[in-house]
């Protein structure tokens, strides 16, 4: 296995862990430096800014290069994303904790020392009550476990950013719960300040008083900053990232795949999303190939109609068109198959245009022929003539080129018929597809048929030629006997050459 990322970049991103996991040790200091400053008390500072580098700093960071190891052997390459996967939506968690217990032995050793190990005339600490050491005993490492778990959820999201640049895999595991973040949160910013400040006003009087209040706002001020902007960027940084996603797809872009960078509800709400649009991509493709295989207009009303019944059985007013190469059995016999499909593919395509140019569909290709349709399933006004122009462009488009390599001309037979017809989908329940059935379909065919025994390009029903009026040239044939058909059928020619 390799490293998902170049050792740089993997050992930045490390470091950037252990930073933020010791940064804890920064904000102790700083609270130590107001509480020293405010109570003039500077010969204190060294004994309680060291208790703060060993513990806060030096065992944090021991500690947290331990539980960085298992996420660090899948970024060297070394165990996989499975293997590493639990402790990186445990990170946030583990840290907190570890980060928690040292924070309440640097409050026990500072708070104990006021007591055994340090005189209040020589340093000017006043020793503290009761009270209020249970209170900081608490207090403190709540709040620094608060601030490491959202400090490390923040920087969480970057990893898992990172990761799914380099590795394209997204966290599965939620262990998180964004209500108890936001409960913790809320509690921390706003009681536990509150309840520094009633103990000392129940623990003091006078100036000592005014000395303990003042540090506590102090401190407070420091910590609701910092929480506030580490609390929100991890509450709302993976919302965000979401949201606009969500637009982007909106927006048409399927391609969108969005890192999971959190490991609560909101990371596998951001997975569930991801696997949404995987899906609609997988329907994007489909109608795509669908597209291929049956004409695009009645791919989309078939996906668009699902579900309503309509395509179960419909009949309408429709006009059919059948074609036909004549002689296409010769032709294959001195073409190579290559030649023969590169013959047929770009023949098919000119058939194609004048049919949807003029409103039809094509339902189904017949090996060199097809099957169009005017008025089903898409309305179309003026079928009848839709489908005799599109005739005559067919005609006219075949009849003055020929095609593939090797130049083959391709004579078209046309059959068409006006009528009733039923459409709808038929098959089993795992494979259906879309048909036209009824009398004026199989006429349409034959009508197609005895195209050889008129030697005629065109021919068109009664029922065809009626509905056209006077907008084309027809010759009437007579009546012929049809088979399938027990009255005979009056056909008619009609003059492609002649048309305007």
């Amino acid at each position: 296995m390799n490293p998902i990322a170049p050792p740089g970049e993997i050992a930045a991103i490390r470091r950037r862990y252990l930073l933020m996991t010791v940064s804890a040790a920064g904000v102790d200091i700083a609270f130590n430096l107001v509480f020293v400053a405010l109570q003039g008390a500077w010969a204190f500072a060294p004994r309680s800014v060291g208790i703060s580098l060993v513990l806060l700093l030096g065992v944090n960071w021991f500690v947290a290069t331990r539980l960085f190891a298992p996420i660090q052997r899948y970024l060297d390459g070394t165990a996989t994303f499975e293997q590493a996967q639990r402790r990186l939506t445990q990170l946030p968690l583990r840290t907190a904790q570890v980060v928690g217990v040292l924070s309440l032995l640097v409050t026990l050793l500072r708070l104990g020392s006021t007591y055994f190990l340090t005189d209040p005339a020589m340093t000017g600490v006043p020793r503290p009550s009761l009270a209020q050491v249970i209170t900081l005993s608490v207090v403190l490492p709540v709040f620094f476990f608060t601030y490491a778990y959202f400090v490390i959820s923040d920087y969480l999201t970057r990893l898992c950013a990172f990761i799914f640049r380099h590795d394209g895999r997204n966290l599965t595991l939620y262990f998180g719960s964004y209500t108890a973040k936001l409960i913790v949160a809320l509690l921390v910013v706003s009681i536990a300040p509150l309840a520094s400040i009633i103990v000392a006003l129940y623990s003091y009087e006078g100036d000592r008083l005014k000395v303990e209040v003042t540090t506590v706002v102090g401190i407070t001020l420091i910590a609701v900053a910092i929480s506030t902007y580490f609390i929100g960027s991890s509450l709302l940084g993976p919302i965000r990232n979401l949201s606009q996603a969500m637009d982007r797809v909106a927006a048409g872009d399927l391609n969108e795949r969005v890192p999971v960078t959190s490991n609560d509800e909101i990371g596998e709400l951001t997975g569930q999303f991801n696997t949404m649009v995987e899906g609609l991509r997988e329907r994007e493709r489909f109608r795509e190939t669908f597209g291929r295989y049956v004409d695009e207009n009645v791919a989309a009303t078939i996906l668009q109609r699902e579900g309503e019944g309509v395509l179960a059985g419909e009949m309408r007013e429709a006009t059919i068109l059948f074609t036909d190469i004549a002689g296409f059995t010769t032709i294959t016999e001195y073409l190579a198959p290559h030649e023969l499909v590169a013959a047929l593919n770009d023949y098919l395509e000119t058939v194609l245009e004048p049919i949807r140019a003029n409103g039809g569909v094509v339902n189904t290709f017949i090996g060199d022929g097809l099957f169009a349709s005017f008025n089903m399933p898409l309305a179309c006004e003026n079928h009848a003539c839709a489908a005799v122009r599109a005739a005559i462009d067919i005609q006219r488009a075949v009849g003055s080129r020929t095609f593939g390599d090797m130049g083959v001309a391709l004579p078209t037979r046309i059959g068409i018929s006006t009528g009733h017809v039923i459409g709808g989908s038929v098959g089993a329940s795992q494979r259906l597809t879309f048909t036209l059935l009824g009398d004026t379909v199989n006429l349409a065919a034959r009508l197609e048929q005895l195209n050889k025994d008129y030697s005629t390009r065109i021919l068109v029903s009664k029922t065809t030629r009626e509905a056209c009026g006077d907008q084309f040239v027809f010759t009437d044939l007579g009546s012929v006997a049809v088979r399938g058909r027990s009255d005979a059928a009056i056909v008619f020619s009609v003059d492609h050459l002649g048309q305007g």
